[in-house]
């Protein structure tokens, strides 16, 4: 054997071997990552494996060390280079993030998807008039619907926009009163939602927050209730980080490697009280089921001042269409006899999510058609003629 044979040998047996260690180091950390992992049962079952829930799982337990760093560069690079901000964000004019779930249906989603979300809506506001209770629904408009001027070039999906409308559309068949915000957003010269984020600014939630207030008052016998609000002054700019910078992978981005970061005032909005100890705090009239639009931008102290009434806010973040509403409605035995009014508000692109667990199992036990609900009350009529909507 040539002494360059077997030096060709001795290479492949080194790659080989280093081939070998790299392979045992993987599998080896895959166990230890796998065996400290606290992972949920239920993202182990099998549906989880089926819709690709259980993967994504077991890849955020399979973390590599300085992965974090590693897939930061990536993202920056990506932004820098390519103007690319990955699949779930888009980038729009220079500095403008959209949500991709905002400009196109998510693949596997039924085109009438919409019809489900209308049975839905048809049961649970019938289970609320069962109770007395008066409901008002808020689809809050998509960014890239209001801001269209900076999306340059990118085009929004028309089916789903269109399924606002036949949203609105069975709403008023139905006789429940709604508020399309369409109207109260849109022509400002002003952004009324932030830069990099899908939430509305100050400025976009305190209009929004006034226009669902009018359309509720009637639902409350056209009566402004007495509680007041201490509204303090905007303070000194602080950074904000967007959450579509985050889901962009770019929180830990350096400047110049991603867009750049929002400088917002804070502002504080509190209920007055005596602060005496027989302070009694007012009977609890009016509840908001909403999605992180809700929790934002001071929307439900706004609509709080709007209504002279401070609301029970059980908004949250990733609610989707009917996550809050289904949460508050497990606890509607606890409600006080008080509650009169529930504002039920979500994200126009929850429309064309797919349906969630909680969604599936409600509709498996509600009949092909539900019965369109009794005409409306005098009040829910008025309610109808005075949202900017109707």
């Amino acid at each position: 054997m040539t002494p360059q044979n077997q030096d060709h040998r001795f290479g492949h047996r080194l790659s080989a071997l280093v081939s070998v260690v790299l392979l045992v180091a993987g599998f080896g950390w895959a166990v230890w990552s796998l065996a400290h992992a606290k992972l949920d049962a239920q993202a182990l079952r099998l549906p989880a494996w089926l819709d690709g829930a259980a993967g994504k799982a077991l890849g955020k337990s399979l973390h590599l060390p300085a992965q974090d760093a590693i897939e930061t560069a990536s993202a920056a690079v990506r932004y820098r280079v390519l103007g690319d901000l990955g699949d779930q964000t888009a980038l729009g004019c220079p500095q403008w993030m959209f949500y991709r779930d905002g400009l196109r249906p998510q693949p596997g989603v039924q085109a009438d998807i919409v019809r489900d979300r209308i049975r839905l809506m048809r049961y649970w506001t019938g289970e609320l008039r069962a109770r007395h209770i008066a409901v008002l629904v808020v689809a809050v408009p998509d960014k890239s619907r209001i801001e269209a001027a900076h999306l340059c070039g990118r085009a929004a999906s028309q089916a789903m926009q269109q399924r606002l409308d036949a949203w609105q559309d069975a709403l008023r068949a139905d006789g429940v009163p709604f508020v399309d915000l369409r109207p109260t957003l849109e022509g400002h010269t002003e952004p009324m939602f932030f830069r990099t984020d899908v939430h509305m600014n100050a400025d976009g939630a305190r209009a929004a927050a006034t226009a669902v207030a009018q359309a509720a008052l009637p639902l409350l016998g056209d009566r402004k209730g007495t509680q007041t609000f201490s509204i303090g002054e905007p303070g000194a700019p602080r950074v904000r980080m967007g959450d579509l910078l985050v889901l962009s992978g770019l929180e830990r981005a350096p400047r110049g490697w991603r867009p750049e970061l929002e400088r917002v005032p804070p502002q504080t909005i509190e209920p007055v009280r005596s602060g005496g100890l027989l302070d009694a705090t007012p009977p609890v009239e009016v509840l908001l089921a909403g999605s992180s639009n809700g929790r934002r931008s001071n929307f439900a102290p706004w609509l709080g001042i709007g209504l002279g009434r401070e609301v029970w806010n059980l908004s949250m973040d990733g609610g989707q269409f009917s996550g809050a509403l289904v949460a508050a409605l497990r606890e509607r035995n606890q409600w006080p006899s008080s509650l009169k009014l529930v504002i039920w508000e979500f994200s126009e692109n929850a429309l064309s999510l797919p349906l969630t667990d909680d969604e599936k199992a409600v509709l498996a036990h509600l009949p092909p058609t539900q019965a369109v609900p009794q005409a409306p009350s005098a009040a829910a009529s008025a309610a109808q003629a005075r949202a900017p909507s109707a």
